[in-house]
């Protein structure tokens, strides 16, 4: 069998192991040629006459990683999606009948189709390494587990926990999938084929109970206490995302089948869900984020550039405090903060030490391993410390000066290749550097916040950075667990200045009478995971008029921010920190603060439809995004469609704001921006997208390819955040994000 993907040696005890390894490729995914692969396999077994069946992989680091997502999305047929789900549904029958017990060795990632191959399997046996996880993370591609997922799952944890695990497309630690009854066992590695082999020589298993306490054994026992379950369920899916996204319910419909209907019709239900899904808009926008992620993490790729090893922050409020979590939790390096004050640096400290409190007491993570990391974080009030550091990153407020001063402390303190990098949100790179020694180490390195949940950072080199600097900065973004984009140094660079229109024009909406709510609600149902003003009052209103004088004195007057904000300073109304803004704020909850319209001289006076609010904002989000383009500020519509995505939540299903003007074309978008025109300047559309309107262009000529698997980051809502006598706080139950 040596084309085949599988690798069959049988001992002398006649147990077979069946190395699993697709050739060339660093990833095990199921292809289309699986199911014929699995048949051979399977008759060769026969005539060998063996009497048990161990699958291992022979990648390092996953044993199936799930589906090939191009196989998907080169379906061009609903006929052609069903196929696959029934040639998946057929493979794994197969399995399950064999005279002989299977059972799947289990190291590194066992995802989606993965996972849907171990659960065809009698027994699973996984190693207890960091690498080993399960999970059916498909709805974040838009899908669900489309090769009897749904109904293995739910036959093994429950209907409840079957739900949260599909529903969130959480990928699952050994012993938590252990617990639950999908591994039988947990081993060293050392040991997972001797253990395996001898779960191979027993005897098939009876069919088993999934592991419930009495409540939930209760609930799912009963059609009554079933349909509350599925009942909170679609109540909670269509709470979270808005009915935007199709595949939750699908999931939800699917896994009411396997304990509703026999086993035919649950299997079907199953398979023609997957079927409509794969053919769906949601999931071919899911997917081409995925495309897009998966195309970017070879550029700017230099293996040759020195690693970053040790890291020091300037700043120890809530960006610098976010910058030094993920650079010792995710990268995995001693960072250094420097603070002008000792309460600055034992705040930044603890905001880890909460996050890493949580996972212990969750037993996400042991205390040796708490211990570990919270030794790499360390503080200083001067530069102690700081002569083999070889990134530092400024997070301190929106000062030229004091961030120039910043640069000449580090090339004084620090090596001749020590980096520079600034956390600023608006001002140019170029100043910054103008009066370095050595400009060739000084870069952008823009985080958004809360830095350890958004996925990502913009990279900004100005004209005189090396490339080697460049190179080392995405490698080091990239150990932090971020998608980077490298854009051009501009005033706002990418996100900054595409967020800075659509919020202004928000806030001119209010001005003019329609109501606060009403505002944010209009977006929320866009498909933004929190409203305009509300994110106003998150990042703090006193952040944002500062950032918004440096855009309009670099960009013109369409950046010039309503009067109103200086108003709303001058009362000391910030947002969420001082309890007061757009909103009212206590523990718990927050509501519109009437008394803001007073302030304003505003009467609330609704006019406009919820579609209309959506379209004027939206629409000077996209026309800055094609002005980024023709400046050169993305390199591509693909990198402003991940930007826009992964750093201000623009709508995932949507596909970014590129993706978003291709469905809808250019002459509509052209033509409803010069309609709103005639009573705003600021909403004509540029010259490009008038130029494409006439010629019928696109932004997207060709789908780009992916060549492994890793579901994308769900993006979470920006939030600029300036650490200037900020405490790291807990994340409140009304702060924005969006789960995935």
């Amino acid at each position: 069998m040596t084309d085949s993907v599988f690798n069959l040696t049988v001992d002398e005890n006649k147990i077979a192991v069946v190395t699993i390894d697709v050739p060339g490729e660093k990833m095990n995914t199921l292809r289309d040629s699986f199911a014929d692969d699995l048949k051979a396999l399977l008759e060769q077994a026969k005539q060998e006459s063996v009497k048990g069946m161990v699958f291992i992989s022979g990648k390092s680091d996953n044993f199936i990683a799930g589906a090939d997502v191009k196989m998907l999305d080169s379906v061009r047929k609903r006929e052609d999606a069903l196929a696959i789900s029934e040639l998946c549904h057929q493979a794994f029958f197969d399995m399950t009948k064999l005279p002989y017990t299977t059972v799947s060795a289990i190291h590194g990632a066992a995802l989606g189709g993965g996972l849907e191959f171990a659960l065809a399997c009698d027994y699973r046996v996984g190693t207890d390494s960091d690498m080993t996880k399960v999970g059916l993370p498909e709805v974040q591609l838009g899908l669900l587990p489309g090769g009897g997922g749904t109904q293995r799952l739910t036959k093994i944890v429950g209907i409840q926990k079957a739900l949260e695990w599909m529903l969130t497309g959480k990928q699952i630690r050994p012993k938590q999938a252990k617990k639950a009854g999908v591994l039988d066992d947990v081993v060293p590695q050392s040991v997972l084929l001797k253990v395996a082999k001898e779960f191979a020589a027993k005897k098939k298993p009876a069919d088993k109970e999934p592991k419930l306490d009495k409540v939930s054994k209760l609930l799912e026992s009963n059609p009554f206490g079933r349909n509350f379950i599925f009942k909170k369920a679609k109540e909670n899916v269509l709470k979270k995302t808005g009915g935007h996204y199709p595949a939750p319910l699908a999931i939800i419909k699917a896994v009411r089948a396997s304990v509703e209907l026999d086993k035919l019709k649950a299997y079907k239900t199953e398979a023609e869900s997957f079927a409509t899904l794969v053919m769906s808009d949601e999931s071919k926008a899911l997917r081409g984020i995925f495309f897009a992620t998966t195309e970017m993490k070879k550029e700017w790729r230099n293996d040759d550039a020195p690693a970053i090893s040790k890291t020091a922050v300037l700043g120890g409020g809530l960006m610098g405090a976010g910058i030094a979590h993920v650079s010792a939790v995710k990268a995995k390096v001693p960072v250094r903060i420097k603070d002008v004050a000792e309460q600055g640096i034992s705040n930044a400290m603890n905001y880890t030490y909460k996050i890493l409190d949580k996972r212990l007491k969750r037993r996400i993570m042991s205390k040796a391993d708490m211990q570990l990391t919270m030794n790499r974080i360390t503080g200083t009030t001067d530069y102690s410390g700081f002569k083999h550091i070889d990134l530092v990153v400024e997070a301190v407020f929106e000062d030229l000066a004091l961030k120039q001063g910043m640069v000449a402390d580090i090339e004084q303190q620090c090596q001749s290749n020590t980096i520079f990098a600034s956390n600023t949100s608006s001002l140019p790179i170029s100043q910054i550097a103008a009066q370095a020694q050595r400009p060739e180490n000084v870069i952008g390195l823009h985080y958004f916040s809360p830095v350890e949940k958004m996925p990502l950072v913009e990279i900004i080199p100005h004209e005189g950075t090396s490339q080697e600097t460049i190179a080392r900065v995405v490698n080091f973004a990239r150990k932090q667990g971020k998608t980077p984009i490298v854009v051009k140094d501009m005033a706002g660079f990418y996100v900054n200045r595409i967020l800075a229109p659509y919020v202004n024009e928000a806030a001119n909406l209010m001005l003019a009478g329609e109501p606060i709510e009403k505002i944010d609600a209009a977006l929320v149902e866009f498909g933004f995971p929190v409203g305009p003003l509300a994110l106003l009052d998150e990042v703090g209103i006193d952040i944002g008029s500062k950032i918004a004088p440096i855009l309009e004195k670099e960009l013109g007057e369409r950046f010039k921010a309503p009067d109103a904000f200086s108003r709303m300073i001058d009362s000391k109304r910030l947002g969420r920190k001082t309890g007061r803004g757009f909103y009212e704020y206590d523990k718990k909850s927050k509501k519109v603060d009437e008394s803001v319209y007073e302030l304003l001289g505003v009467t609330p006076a609704p006019r406009l439809n919820k579609s209309e609010i959506a379209k004027r904002c939206v629409s000077q989000m996209l026309n800055e995004a094609v002005r980024c383009l023709d400046d050169g500020i993305i390199a591509s519509p693909r990198d402003g469609d991940i930007g826009a995505i992964f750093g201000i939540g623009f709508p995932p299903f949507l596909g970014g704001p590129f993706s978003y003007m291709d469905k809808l074309g250019a002459s509509k978008v052209s033509s409803e921006m010069s309609t709103l025109a005639n009573s705003n300047a600021n909403f004509a559309p540029c010259d490009t997208l008038v130029s494409m309107a006439e010629s019928g262009a696109k932004f997207y000529q060709t789908q780009p390819a992916a060549d492994e698997l890793s579901p994308a980051p769900v993006a979470e809502q920006a939030i600029e955040a300036e650490p200037v006598d900020e405490q790291p706080q807990e994340e409140s139950v009304d702060s924005p994000k969006q789960d995935s």
